[in-house]
């Protein structure tokens, strides 16, 4: 069985296709055959040793947090059958979905969006929960808040501007100008060009989501309403003791630490079913690329996310 591994750390070409064990059910965990991965922002900064500080963080590691797959063998209290077409993500800190099989418990699963083929699905999980969080829970949107989502067209915000619109809000979205139609289809009502525009001079903003990381606190607050918030997904030291202050109610800045929650994967099943919600995928690479889409998030010039197709397309799998 292959697994996408690092021994050590560095460019991209340090990511192999290395063979391991085969995974096997106990509890509440499935093994589940991988058909898809998707690569996010986090994976890079794995890769670069730049979570090596965290506790249990050792070499070598496995790479990956977002899949899409079938369930092939189920522990004695999994809830999800053998045969069950299954999404989800690895909420571990440095990842371990990048293998042909892998096992996870329940929790972290959800029955595939019907419609969806294995690439779309394994793009949803993290991206999409993250903006949830950020939006639904620090930010605290409401019907009516005007929204800002940094970095629009990314991994993240592809996401974070359609789930803002769903929770009523009216939602500008920052991006290059390449990306002002894609962001007008998600739903955004004002697009700001970064070059052509500094979103610093935005005003009266009850919500602002800090995705691409080029507004700082200190640059998006004066862009605030009185009693505006902000959040970010960047793990700067400053943001985890503002994001701990926030916690207590002593601070306006979040940091959004996504967790996996069945629920939440349901509610995003949910809206990608009814067509509120669309994944949007730059491309798809087989995974032995997986080192060229390293190189493609590095340039943070991407559209949605990249893809990884571990098994060839079935017959009967969505478009």
């Amino acid at each position: 069985m292959k697994r996408l591994l690092i021994a050590e750390y560095g460019s991209p070409d340090v990511i192999g296709l290395v063979e391991g064990p085969q995974p096997t059910a106990r509890g509440d965990e499935v093994v589940v055959e991988v058909h898809a991965l998707a690569l996010n922002p986090k994976d890079v900064l794995v890769r670069k040793g730049k979570l090596k500080w965290a506790p249990g963080v050792r070499l070598p590691l496995v790479l990956c947090h977002d899949l899409a797959g079938v369930v092939v063998q189920a522990g004695p209290m999994a809830d999800l059958a053998v045969g069950t077409q299954v999404y989800g993500w690895f909420e571990a800190l440095t990842g371990g979905a990048g293998a042909e099989r892998v096992a996870l418990s329940c929790r972290h699963l959800a029955p595939m969006p019907s419609g969806l083929s294995m690439a779309e699905a394994a793009s949803v999980p993290l991206a999409a929960l993250t903006s949830l969080m950020a939006l639904r829970d620090h930010l605290r949107v409401q019907p009516g808040d005007r929204v800002v989502v940094n970095g629009a067209s990314g991994g993240v915000g592809v996401f974070a501007v359609p789930i803002a619109k769903i929770l009523g809000a009216h939602v500008t979205a920052i991006c290059s100008a390449r990306n002002a139609d894609l962001v007008r289809e998600l739903g955004a009502d004002e697009h700001v060009d970064y070059a052509a525009t500094d979103p610093a001079t935005l005003r009266d903003v009850d919500a602002f989501f800090d995705v691409f990381g080029s507004m700082p606190w200190r640059k998006a607050r004066p862009t605030l309403s009185r009693g505006g918030r902000y959040c970010t997904t960047i793990p700067r030291p400053d943001t985890f003791l503002r994001g701990g202050l926030a916690r207590l109610g002593w601070h306006r800045a979040h940091l959004v630490l996504v967790r996996s929650r069945r629920e939440d994967l349901q509610q995003l099943t949910a809206w990608l079913e009814s067509g509120r919600l669309r994944p949007v995928i730059d491309r798809e690479l087989p995974w032995q690329d997986c080192a060229e889409g390293h190189r493609l998030l590095e340039t943070k010039r991407t559209r949605g996310k990249i893809v990884l197709r571990v098994q060839p397309e079935v017959d009967g799998e969505a478009p």
